[in-house]
């Protein structure tokens, strides 16, 4: 899901994208990770990492402060979903905001720095939150989840 500004999904040479329209504002995108889980402790999926592909093109953005997990608490009928943020740490290449929003092909990886057991009642999601320039290209490939699996 993404905020502010046009997205299109896109596709060159067998490859996707979801590419945001250059314009100057602020956007949020969210990537809900698909994960297994279990009601079982030390079962399901050990969530350690995730891998995000994206691409900044014609003009850097003026602004990447936010990369953000939240790990979603699902409600049963009659409440609400709450989320909060998991602590992670940034890969080398991604760990400032001045290396995330340059011009450039960008693989960043989120490492949980406490890695988590995924119970049947929770789900994540990550966010983005960024600051295009009025000519700044956005463009959203995919992600990875990495996790260790116990059935």
């Amino acid at each position: 899901m993404a905020s502010a500004g046009t997205w299109t999904d896109t596709v060159a040479s067998n490859v996707w994208s979801r590419n945001r329209t250059a314009g100057a504002a602020a956007f949020t995108l969210q990537i809900p990770l698909q994960i297994p889980s279990n009601s079982v402790a030390s079962r399901g999926a050990y969530l350690q990492s995730i891998d995000v592909w994206y691409e900044i093109a014609t003009a850097a953005a003026t602004d990447f402060a936010t990369v953000a997990l939240y790990k979603n608490t699902l409600p049963v009928t009659g409440t609400l979903m709450t989320a909060a943020s998991v602590a992670v740490t940034l890969n080398a290449a991604h760990d400032t905001a001045a290396e995330r929003k340059a011009v450039d092909e960008h693989k960043m990886t989120l490492t949980l720095d406490t890695p988590a057991w995924i119970d049947n009642d929770e789900s994540y999601h990550v966010e983005l939150i960024v600051s295009a320039a009025a000519t700044t290209v956005f463009k959203y490939f995919g992600s990875r989840v990495n996790y260790t699996l116990r059935i």
